[in-house]
């Protein structure tokens, strides 16, 4: 294995990080709520019309966040290199395991394991064990 070291970009990638941790701890202190964004998506999904305002709001800011940044930054291609039914079949899975789970990365990642939810550790090791065997599994069993 190699690094690009053209691609390798630790400052633009910490900031992000920072970037995330400080939106979350901000939603949390002002709203009281947790910045899951397949809680917030769930939400609307059980329509409740007093709720549904800054549910909408959150996910909209996500949807058009990243033209705006290809507007103003840096647009970049991203090759993919799986299929449209890959994809979708992929999107599936991970819907089915944000439920079985009781929350995504998101919400477990940053918001649960800052407030040292012990179910939020337990569901973030078992995210990052399962993306280690399955980059394995494809990478050095199945040679893809």
């Amino acid at each position: 294995m190699t690094i690009d070291w053209n691609a390798f970009t630790p400052w633009s990638a910490l900031g992000g990080g920072v970037l995330i941790g400080l939106a979350a701890a901000i939603y949390v202190l002002f709203n009281g709520r947790i910045a899951g964004v397949s809680g917030i998506l769930g939400g609307l999904l059980r329509p409740n019309p007093a709720d549904a305002s800054w549910r909408i709001a959150f996910l909209v800011g996500l949807v058009i966040t990243p033209g705006l940044f290809w507007l103003i930054g840096h647009p970049q291609v991203v090759p993919i290199g799986s299929s449209y039914p890959a994809l979708i079949l992929a999107g599936l899975l991970v819907g089915v395991g944000t439920r079985l789970g009781s929350g995504c990365t998101s919400g477990h990642g940053v918001c649960g394991i800052s407030r040292f939810s012990p179910r939020s550790l337990v569901a973030t090791a078992g995210f990052m064990a399962a993306g280690f065997i399955t980059v394995y599994v494809i990478r050095h069993l199945l040679g893809m």
